[in-house]
């Protein structure tokens, strides 16, 4: 019989984030996961990389546990609680990253955990153990007073404090054992610092009362934001959810949401397709505005527009389709052999070789994203024109050319249908922006060469014996990402060719349990996509099904597939890039922004036709 492994389901973590940092807690209250000052960081705790040598920060009862249950705080916060029930007693965990007002500029940097005692007496165990660089580098340990450690290691740094009375267990870690009662809380802090910041100027150690009220003033930050959220029915909780997670992934100070909090989490138990996601998607994020927007959300738009315009330096030549969270271009990819990857799934990746590629559709989306901007009041301004015309007229010259698509393949460029259509969308959308809103455009043109575009669509994309568009100019292979032809206006959802499509895409991507492939792999059918291995059910096409379902008015059939995507998210509400149907595991990093998002729209396409 194999060894169990020690690595918990992906399904057990919980995100934590000061829209700065991240951190992922189990449901046994260890921290596995925790990237610090920024969400892209080299890691301080990585043990879901690697058991052994990745560091964590766990709290556990002494004895054994006999019930476990968590939930976030009101269900309307990103402030985890954990219950435990052991020993005949029991105790709450609270954990967060303090917020305040004006944090977006001059974050704590603060984790901070909590426990409560709910009823009787509960003894626990503290144990700290840092790994900076994602493992590779154990720490110095300093005892610095009698209620503060420092540690440190390259140029990262933790100060850790709190009530329970800290003593180093071997040379790098801190370890306490302490018990609560019913109402008696013990409060642990772990801020992240600059090393000479400890020697120089170290930060004030926080007293109980004040971080006491930091817990307060975090929970009522949450409370706020999510407050604002516009959207009715039964769906309403747990599209708010999606929306928090979104706002989670995001960096604060320059308005980028990452694609997800993790990297290397393989699609395929123990496979190699693994990446690193904690970058900012111009694709992915346009997609995040415009589902964050349509439920009331509308300030981070506003962000991430000026993020991309200043990313690329208003030049549609130096436009990635990726950036660093703060608008970094160059993200070399890495190998980490030290790490043994996620239940063995090897390589561990950092960076992302894909910021080089040539994905079309970035410049359809951003073009996009300024459309609904001007729809929701807001002409864009000279500078933002002249970087629009710039990206409408590379979207003319450059979309006869292959590329990478929206999957982003390894394997030789290809003509994808998406990225043409996306192309057709700039030059769709830069007209009628021009248009609305009094600019000078080269109109003729843009014209003739949006309807060059579908043209070429409508003929060499689509497949007439079927009746349905195809992956790829030419080809008779499916994409999920067709799905997504009726959203940028290119063609009607209720449409012939676009009904014919959805369904062929529900049953010929159908991965067996009820979810959608985002397209099929093989040797000689399916798209080579550069990529040994499998994969699971992508959990965004799914939801971008639930959509055309809806809109073409077939409300059972969306209702349908919508649970049982739904059923793919954890006990939390948080989602995967995929989906072991067969095991019914979480697969792929987590938690990923653009399943949540999609569920946002989803949410959205079944309230708004159920009000029909």
């Amino acid at each position: 019989m194999p060894e169990r492994s020690p690595y918990p389901p992906i399904a057990d973590y919980a995100l934590i984030s000061d829209c700065h940092s991240v951190a992922l807690v189990s449901k046994s209250g260890s921290i596995d996961w925790c990237c610090m000052p920024r969400i892209d960081s080299d890691s301080c705790f990585a043990r879901l990389l690697d058991w052994e040598q990745g560091g964590f920060c766990s709290i556990y009862p002494e004895e054994e546990v006999v019930d476990t249950s968590r939930n976030y705080v009101g269900n309307d916060t990103l402030v985890l609680e954990t219950r435990f029930t052991a020993g005949g007693g029991e105790a709450r965990l609270l954990d967060c990253f303090t917020m305040r007002k004006g944090g977006r500029r001059d974050p704590r940097r603060q984790l901070l955990r909590i426990v409560e005692g709910v009823r009787g007496r509960i003894d626990l165990h503290l144990l700290i153990a840092p790994r900076f660089d994602y493992g590779e580098l154990k720490p110095w340990l300093r005892y610095e007073e009698a209620d503060r450690y420092s540690i440190i290691g390259g140029d990262s740094a933790l100060m850790i404090s709190g009530d329970p009375e800290l003593t180093s267990a071997g040379n790098h870690d801190l370890e306490a054992s302490f018990a609560v009662r019913a109402g008696e809380r013990v409060r642990i802090s772990i801020i992240s610092v600059h090393p000479d910041v400890l020697d120089y100027d170290p930060p004030e150690v926080p007293h109980s009362d004040e971080l006491d009220r930091r817990l307060e003033e975090t929970i009522k930050w949450w409370r706020e934001w999510s407050s604002k959220a516009e959207l009715d029915g039964p769906d309403r909780p747990s599209a708010i959810r999606s929306a928090m997670a979104l706002k989670g992934l995001t960096y604060a100070p320059t308005g980028a949401i990452a694609a997800a909090a993790t990297t290397s989490l393989p699609e395929a138990p123990g496979g190699s397709r693994n990446w690193d996601y904690r970058y900012s998607w111009i694709r992915d994020s346009a997609f995040s505005m415009r589902s964050l927007a349509q439920i009331g959300f509308t300030s981070e738009a506003e962000a991430f527009q000026r993020f991309i315009e200043r990313s690329a330096a208003g030049n549609a030549e130096q436009l990635q389709i990726m950036y660093g969270v703060g608008g970094e271009r160059r993200l070399t990819e890495a190998v980490l052999e030290q790490l043994e990857g996620y239940r063995g799934a090897k390589p561990v990746r950092v960076g992302n070789a894909a910021s080089n590629q040539l994905q079309l559709d970035a410049y359809g989306e951003v073009v996009n994203m300024a459309w609904r901007r001007y729809r929701r009041g807001h002409s864009p301004d000279d500078d933002y024109w002249r970087f629009l015309l710039d990206l409408i007229d590379t979207a003319a010259e450059r979309w006869k050319e292959p590329d990478r698509g929206l999957w982003e393949i390894r394997g030789e460029p290809q003509h994808f249908v998406h990225s043409k259509v996306m192309c057709w969308s700039a030059l769709d959308k830069g007209l009628r922006l021009a248009e609305e809103s009094l600019r000078q455009a080269p109109v003729k043109r843009w014209k003739e060469t949006r309807d060059e575009i579908r043209a070429a669509v409508e003929s060499e994309g689509y497949d007439e014996e079927r009746g349905v568009f195809v992956q790829a100019f030419g080809g008779k292979e499916l994409d999920a990402a067709l799905l997504l032809l009726p959203s940028v206006g290119f063609i009607s959802y209720d449409d012939e060719r676009m009904m014919c499509t959805t369904d062929a895409i529900r049953e010929e991507l159908d991965d067996g349990g009820g979810l959608l492939l985002r397209y099929r792999i093989g040797k000689k059918k399916g798209l080579k996509d550069g990529l040994e291995g499998e994969e699971g059910a992508f959990l965004a096409c799914s939801f971008w099904l639930v959509e055309c379902l809806a809109h073409q008015g077939r409300m059972e059939d969306a209702r349908e597939v919508f649970d049982r995507a739904s059923a793919t998210g954890n006990d939390l509400g948080l989602f995967s890039e995929e989906y072991d149907t067969q095991d019914g595991e979480m697969l792929g990093n987590f938690p990923q922004g653009l399943t949540h998002l999609s569920h946002i729209a989803a949410s959205v396409a079944l309230a708004a036709r159920s009000e029909m």
